[in-house]
């Protein structure tokens, strides 16, 4: 893909070099093999080649003697929302920070981002309906959700890797913005000039319609969503507020990003 070969061109400009291995196919001692020359590995691949993925990954990272490892995790608060959520892919992040945990001879680091505050306006979530001008907002107007940009991600993961005091064994929390659904549909009316409705899914609503759907990845998202547990957190207690940095706010997102597409 001509995209990917101008990517690799730009890292390759920047004296970064490139490391061929293989996610599927590998096995994890292959993939030790390969961490094992590196001080710090850190996980970027989501759930690409399934939901084994970051368990591989994080066994392969111990196996090598990496001293420091960043799992993918950069999303929603596993322990807070708990086993046997509406999205059983959250179980698999939870086996991976218990494999963390009962060791001691990597150092490992968590970065809860929430959600990538583009996912939150995308059509095939639904959440914000731009045909008919409707926020449907999940659990309720007053349910929070946690939103970062993944270029703030990489930024501040940057940041964390070399902060001192170093970080070690623990979460880390960011946040572009905290926003309620009601806040969304307001800041949606500021950014692009017209009226949004307000609706509601409630949580029974939506379990209800995973029920009759249960492996539609997008309604376990929901569902969870709006449960509201471990899904946002104050933006004044995380990192990037503690540290001033700079971060993109949802209204900030928006108007780069929809005044011009969705007016």
């Amino acid at each position: 893909m001509p995209e990917k070969k101008v990517e690799i061109d730009e890292l390759r400009d920047l004296g970064i070099q490139m490391v061929a291995a293989d996610l599927v196919n590998n096995s994890i001692d292959q993939l030790a093999e390969v961490f094992a020359r590196f001080d710090t590995v850190i996980g970027c691949a989501g759930m690409v080649a399934g939901r084994e993925t970051p368990m591989k990954l994080a066994t392969a990272a111990l196996k090598s003697g990496v001293k420091r490892y960043f799992p993918w995790q950069f999303g929603v608060d596993f322990e807070v929302i708990g086993r046997g959520s509406p999205q059983d892919l959250f179980d698999a992040q939870l086996d991976v920070r218990e494999l963390l945990r009962a060791q001691d001879k990597t150092e490992w680091v968590i970065i809860s981002t929430g959600m990538f505050t583009s996912f939150l306006f995308e059509p095939v979530f639904e959440v914000v309906d731009f045909e008919n001008d409707t926020v449907n907002a999940l659990g309720s107007l007053e349910t929070s959700v946690t939103l970062t940009t993944p270029e703030d991600i990489g930024a501040l993961t940057a940041e964390i890797v070399f902060f001192e005091p170093r970080f070690r064994d623990q979460i880390v929390y960011l946040s572009g913005d905290t926003v309620t659904y009601g806040e969304v549909a307001s800041l949606l009316e500021r950014v692009l000039g017209r009226p949004f409705k307000r609706n509601v899914w409630t949580v029974p609503y939506l379990l209800q319609e995973l029920e009759r759907d249960p492996t539609h990845h997008i309604k376990k998202y929901r569902a969870v969503f709006a449960q509201g547990r471990g899904v946002a957190w104050p933006k004044a207690g995380t990192f990037n507020a503690q540290q001033s940095t700079q971060v993109t706010t949802a209204e900030e997102w928006a108007r780069a990003n929809l005044a011009t597409s969705s007016a």
